[in-house]
């Protein structure tokens, strides 16, 4: 029986469909057979088995900034930089670099598309692209190179993945920094201090494992282990030093006993077992096996589940036995090698589609297995390739998320795609995660407790929930046959081409999973100041960026709100300009001046979720009389203009149910061009809705 591609096979390259034009299929046919089954019922309560395949280092836009419905390369609500361009122009001295393409730049210089090499993804160079919340400092940290990005006809099978099952818009990594610390995150939902220091925990220090004597916060194994659920660590000799686990001291003790003191660490002692002869390797594996039958039953079973490794090439053929033999534990870690892990120094997008290939294709092949599994398909960081999108960063009274006087994370955006029988249809869900995420849907779906999640990382992010939808399932595409991996031409850095030009995301719309957000906000002119009010009457807070570009502070000003807050900003020279702005889309503009004609008047906003409409309410608290104008920037609607004089009030009514409740106004003044309020966003209503 066929188990899917070879290692040197893998799937056919073809555009996947756009906007449901019809194409070949590169999913496996046991999922085709498994998408025609209806999704079961039942919640949470009907997910038996959660699997996680975390891979290496890609950005969202780098994968998916062309993809169409999602916030890419066509973002209305993409930052302005300080320096009044596009975040998208990012600078590099007195010039910009614009997002281009990989296919592009291979071709000019004769090279593989899909053998690029990393960029840097350090804690200094992710802080320095990061810029203090003004997201310019890309080039300069990582190299022009940041700014490469794939398309559908490069990576099909990710973006047949998105079509068909739902991915996250807003999910971010959890680290301003590279692969290990983010990966803590994911096992444990925390980076704390390197053993013995008051230095968080924020490269990559736990590499040196035959020093390192492992961290003691709770994590995933423990816990689960605690709590009686069963779980399992899938890796092989190589697993590119992925599994985390292994960083922590209980797993550190327990392994050091199994080696017996032939080696400090399982990472020295596979990279001595590699390079071993086929007879050594044999005796050195039946050495280690006395070791790990002299551990105690409960040593025993925490090698097994976390730290045992299987031979080369075997973690798939290892995962589909357990899935047929009905041995697949209830939370599965999927650890690649350094070949099937997607890192640009190791591996290649095209060469890693084998092993979530095989992934899926186990999954599907077993029918009760596929309608009892959810998959969770993402990467640890962003590398050094570049996203649109700010992150959220802790307020600075949140000191736990902090670290030298800089901002933990949230980190950029990666890539998440959930896959399961309830997450079919091509559905965006934009809700914040990061990779505490993941531990936090371990919380809600077994009801274990991940004590040192802090409390900022719980208001930000959310528990993946939201991605699913219990009640329906969607549409299945048609397969294809797999091809041969193109041989390795060397590593190679993309750089932009001289005649530079905004990439142009897929048209398109895509369904969308309802938020537990309901935004708003407005801004006053009081007492010289402009006086800020953030609302959300939705169920859970949302984070807002205020992006100061009069001056009104050195930095963007970030603020979690749920029920509604106050920022109050200075107007240091008689004028201000400041942009509000948070997920899905949502953003407010407040400009004007202390002297204008305008500057009395106030446009106060009320969100009707029910009715899908915004009511404003707009007062002239001047002296004169003004002409206003709202105009509708997207979405329809008529343009509305009318006289307000000194003292009196006017509601309008702007209703978005044709626009599937999105809304984009402009409200400006004919006697002061320097006044603006503009108000963009959705308006939730429990319901799936579209992308806009």
């Amino acid at each position: 029986m066929s188990h899917g591609p070879s290692r040197r096979r893998f799937l056919a390259l073809g555009a996947g469909a756009v906007g449901g034009a019809a194409a070949a299929s590169l999913l496996p046919p046991s999922v085709h057979a498994a998408l025609a089954m209806p999704a079961p019922k039942g919640g949470l309560s009907a997910i038996k088995h959660v699997v996680f395949l975390m891979q290496e280092n890609r950005s969202f836009d780098h994968y998916f900034g062309t993809l169409r419905g999602v916030r890419g390369f066509g973002d209305r609500n993409a930052i302005t930089l300080p320096s009044g361009r596009p975040v998208f122009e990012q600078p590099a001295g007195s010039a910009a670099v614009l997002p281009f393409p990989v296919k592009d730049a291979a071709a000019h210089v004769g090279k593989d598309l899909q053998w690029i090499s990393a960029l840097p993804h350090g804690w200094d160079d992710g802080q320095q692209a990061a810029a203090k919340g003004w997201h310019d400092g890309w080039v300069a940290a990582k190299s022009s190179a940041t700014m490469t990005y794939y398309q559908r006809q490069d990576i099909p099978l990710q973006y047949e993945l998105a079509d068909t099952f739902t991915v996250c818009d807003h999910y971010h990594c959890s680290v301003l920094s590279s692969t290990s610390p983010n990966r803590n995150y994911h096992v444990s939902g925390h980076t704390g201090y390197e053993p013995g220091t008051t230095r968080r925990a924020v490269d990559n220090s736990a590499y040196a494992e035959d020093t390192h004597a492992g961290y003691t916060w709770s994590n995933a194994g423990e816990i689960l282990e605690a709590a009686g659920h069963s779980w399992k660590v899938y890796q092989e000799w190589d697993n590119y030093e992925d599994n985390n686990l292994e960083f922590f001291a209980r797993f550190r003790q327990i392994a050091r006993a199994a080696l017996q003191g032939d080696h400090r660490s399982l990472d020295s002692f596979y990279s001595a077992l590699a390079k071993a002869s086929p007879a050594d390797q044999e005796r050195m594996l039946a050495r280690l096996e006395e070791g790990v039958a002299r551990l105690s039953p409960q040593d025993r079973s925490l090698y097994d589940r976390a730290l045992r490794r299987g031979r080369p090439e075997t973690l798939a053929a290892s995962f589909r036995a357990d899935v047929e033999s009905g041995r697949l534990p209830k939370v599965s870690y999927i650890v690649p090698s350094a070949a099937d892990s997607e890192h640009p120094s190791a591996s290649s997008p095209i060469q890693s589609a084998r092993i979530t290939y095989d992934i899926l294709d186990a999954i599907a092949s077993t029918p009760e297995v596929w309608r009892s599994t959810a998959l969770f398909v993402t990467y640890d960081e962003n590398d050094g390739f570049f996203d649109h999108v700010p992150p959220p960063l802790p307020p600075a009274d949140q000191a736990d998320d902090h670290y030298d006087g800089r901002p933990i994370g949230l980190g950029m955006r990666v890539p998440m795609i959930v896959v399961s029988p309830w997450t079919v249809g091509g559905y965006v869900c934009s809700q914040i995660f990061d990779h505490s995420s993941t531990v936090r849907f371990l919380e809600r779906w077994l009801g274990v407790r991940f004590p040192d999640i802090t409390r900022w990382r719980r208001t930000v992010a959310g528990d993946l929930t939201s991605a699913f939808d219990f009640t329906a399932s969607g549409p299945r595409p048609t397969p294809a046959e797999p091809a041969e991996v193109p041989a390795f031409t060397g590593r190679w850095r993309p750089a932009p081409p001289a005649d530079q030009r905004m990439p142009v995301q897929e048209e398109g719309s895509r369904p969308a999973r309802p938020l537990p957000y309901q935004p708003d906000g407005w801004g006053v002119v009081e007492a010289g100041r402009l006086k800020l009010t953030l609302a959300n009457t939705g169920t859970e807070s949302v984070h807002m960026a205020i992006y100061p570009y009069a001056g009104e502070f050195t930095v963007p000003v970030h603020v979690d709100v749920l029920g509604s807050a106050t920022v109050e900003a200075p107007v240091p020279n008689g004028s201000y300009n400041l942009t509000l702005t948070g997920p899905n889309g949502f953003r407010r503009e407040f400009a004007g001046t202390l002297s204008g004609a305008a500057a009395g008047v106030r446009v106060e906003s009320e969100v009707e979720g029910r009715r899908q409409s915004l009511r404003l309410t707009v007062t002239n608290g001047g002296d004169r009389a003004v002409e206003l104008r709202i105009a509708p920037l997207a979405y329809g609607g008529d343009e509305r203009t009318f006289t307000l004089g000194p003292g009196h009030r006017r509601h309008v009514t702007w209703h978005c149910r044709e626009g599937q409740g999105w809304y984009d106004l402009r409200v400006t003044c004919e006697q002061d061009p320097s006044y603006v309020r503009r108000l963009m966003g959705h308006i939730e209503n429990g319901r799936p809705s579209v992308t806009g």
